[in-house]
C-alpha cells in the first residue's frame, strides 16, 4: 500500500512538471522563469531547493553523533548564506538583469574569469546533486524492503527527476517546489506531533539532548576548536553564495524586494524545519535505543526511515516518505538545472556560438542530460555520506569564487588580475592542504584557501597591472547597481 501511494505521488510530480513545460517559450523561461515569480513561489523555491536529503537524512544522523557542533556547516551555515544573500547581494545582482552568476564575472572581470569561475561552480554541483541521487536510492531501497538495490533506486529516482526538469526548467522547479513545500510542512508537523508523543513529549526529548551536551556549538574551547568552528561555518555560509541556484531564485522574482525578502524568509523556514528531522531522529533514541545503536554502527542515515517503518502506522509512513521524496526531488531538480544553465551560457557559448534562442534552449536541455550523467556517475563511485557530499561541494567555490564575487561587487579597485590570482592562490593552497594535512591539522584546508584567495585578490589588484580586463568598466557596473 505504501509503495502505491508513493508511486501515485511520483506520477503527480511528473504531471506537474509536464504542465510547467507548456509555459516555457524561450531559454529565459527555462533558466529563470522569465523574472515573473511571486513572493510565495520564490520562498517555496528557496526553501524546497535547500531542504534536501541532507536536511532529512544527513543532518539528523550527524546530530545524533556530534550534536550541534557537527552540523555547523548545515543548517546554520546555510541559514547564514541565505540571509546574507537577502540582506547584501540580492538587490545589486537583481538590478544587473543577468541570466547567470557567470555573466556577472564576465561583465566585471572579463571572459577568462567568467570561464574559470563557471567551471568551478559547475564542479561544485557534482557533490550536491549526487547526494540527492544517493538519497533517492536509499529511500527506494527501503520502500521496497530491499527488493531494489540502492543503485537501482538511484537510477529510477534520477529518471523521474530528469523528466520534469528536462522539459519544464525553472517553471517546473517552481511549481513542483510549491507542491513539495506543502507536503514537507504538513508531513513533518504531523510526524513531530506523533513521534514526540511516543517519546514522552517534546520536553523529554529536549531535556535528554541537553543533558548529553547535544546543543553545544563547539567541540572544545581551544584555539584549534574555534578555528575549526569558523572553517565549518564559512564553508556553506560563504561558499554557497556564488552559486547559480541561489542566483536563479533571485532573478526569477518579479521585483528586487521580492528577491531579497523571499531569500530571508526562505532562510528562516529552512532553519526552523531542519530542527524537526533532528527532533524526530533524537526521539528515536528514546523510543527504540537498540535500533539506534545498531544503525549508528551500520549507517546512521537509516535511523529515521527505520523508526518510521517499524514504529508508526501506515498514514505516518506515507507522510514521512512523501516529505522525504519531496525534499530530495525538489533539491535535485533545482540543483540539476543550475549547473546546466551555467554550462550553456558561460562555457558552451564560448566555443559553440548559438545562433538563436531555439538553439540556446536545446543546448540547455542537452546540458541537463549531460549533467545528469555526470552526477549519476559521481554518486555511484563516491563513498562519502550524504552530509559529507553536500558539505564538500562548497569548498571549491569558497576558495575560488567567493572573493571575486565580494570584491567585484563592493571593491572598486578589484581587477581581473586580482580575481585570477585569488582563484589561483585559493585553489592551489586548498588543493595542496586537502591532500597533505591530516584531520588533526590546526587549519581547515578550506579556511586556509579562503585566506590565500583574499591575499591573492588584494595583491593582484594593487600590484602593477599586466593587462587591462576586457569587461565593462568598474564604474559602469557600480552605476548599474545603484537604486534608480
Amino acid at each position: 500500500m505504501l509503495i502505491w501511494f508513493v508511486a501515485l505521488y511520483l506520477l503527480v510530480t511528473i504531471a506537474v512538471g509536464f504542465y510547467a513545460a507548456t509555459r516555457v517559450k524561450n531559454s529565459t523561461d527555462f533558466a529563470s522563469g522569465g523574472r515573473s515569480m511571486t513572493f510565495p513561489l520564490v520562498v517555496a523555491m528557496v526553501f524546497a531547493t535547500w531542504f534536501g536529503s541532507e536536511a532529512v537524512l544527513g543532518i539528523p544522523a550527524t546530530f545524533l553523533e556530534e550534536g550541534f557542533a557537527g552540523i555547523i556547516e548545515d543548517p546554520f551555515g546555510s541559514f547564514g548564506c541565505l540571509m546574507l544573500v537577502g540582506l547584501v547581494f540580492a538587490r545589486p545582482l537583481y538590478r544587473m538583469n543577468l541570466l547567470t552568476i557567470g555573466d556577472f564575472f564576465r561583465k566585471r572581470f572579463g571572459p577568462n574569469v567568467e570561464l574559470l569561475t563557471s567551471l568551478v561552480i559547475i564542479a561544485s554541483y557534482l557533490g550536491w546533486v549526487a547526494a540527492q541521487l544517493t538519497a533517492l536510492g536509499v529511500v527506494f531501497s527501503v520502500l521496497s524492503d530491499g527488493a531494489l538495490s540502492t543503485t537501482e533506486g538511484m537510477l529510477i529516482g534520477t529518471f523521474i527527476v530528469l523528466l520534469h526538469t528536462l522539459f519544464g526548467g525553472m517553471w517546473s522547479v517552481a511549481m513542483t517546489d510549491f507542491l513539495q513545500m506543502i507536503i514537507i510542512v504538513i508531513g513533518l508537523f504531523y510526524l513531530t506531533w506523533l513521534v514526540g508523543g511516543m517519546a514522552g513529549g517534546p520536553e523529554v526529548v529536549i531535556a535528554k539532548a541537553a543533558s548529553e551536551g547535544k546543543f553545544t556549538f563547539l567541540h572544545g574551547t581551544s584555539t584549534k576548536d574555534i578555528v575549526a568552528f569558523i572553517g565549518a561555518a564559512v564553508t556553506m555560509m560563504f561558499g554557497s553564495i556564488p552559486q547559480q541556484d541561489v542566483y536563479a531564485r533571485v532573478m526569477s522574482a518579479k521585483t528586487e524586494n521580492i528577491a531579497a525578502r523571499a531569500s530571508m524568509t526562505g532562510a528562516c523556514f529552512y532553519l526552523c524545519f531542519c530542527m524537526l528531522p533532528i527532533f524526530l531522529a533524537y526521539s528515536a533514541s528514546i523510543i527504540d535505543p537498540q535500533m539506534v545503536q545498531h544503525w549508528l554502527a551500520e549507517d546512521s542515515q537509516m535511523i529515521l526511515p527505520r523508526l518510521i517503518l517499524e514504529n508508526t502506522p501506515l498514514f505516518a509512513q506515507i507522510m514521512f516518505f512523501g516529505a522525504v521524496l519531496s525534499a530530495i526531488m525538489s533539491t535535485a531538480s533545482g540543483t540539476l538545472l543550475a549547473p546546466s544553465v551555467t554550462f550553456t551560457e558561460n562555457v558552451l557559448k564560448r566555443f559553440l556560438p548559438l545562433r538563436n534562442d531555439r538553439q540556446a534552449l536545446l543546448a540547455m536541455r542537452c546540458s541537463v542530460l549531460a549533467m545528469t550523467a555526470a552526477t549519476m556517475t559521481f554518486a555511484l563511485y563516491s563513498d562519502s555520506s550524504i552530509y559529507e557530499m553536500v558539505g564538500n561541494a562548497y569548498k571549491v567555490t569558497l576558495v575560488a569564487a567567493v572573493l571575486p564575487l565580494f570584491a567585484g561587487l563592493f571593491w572598486k579597485r578589484a581587477t581581473t588580475q586580482g580575481a585570477l590570482l585569488a582563484m589561483a592562490m585559493g585553489l592551489g593552497s586548498w588543493g595542496y592542504l586537502e591532500y597533505t594535512l591530516t584531520d588533526a591539522a590546526f587549519w581547515p584546508p578550506q579556511l586556509a584557501g579562503l585566506l590565500f584567495s583574499l591575499a591573492g585578490m588584494v595583491i593582484g589588484s594593487l600590484m602593477p597591472q599586466l593587462h587591462r580586463h576586457s569587461g565593462e568598466s568598474v564604474l559602469a557596473i557600480q552605476t548599474q547597481a545603484q537604486p534608480q
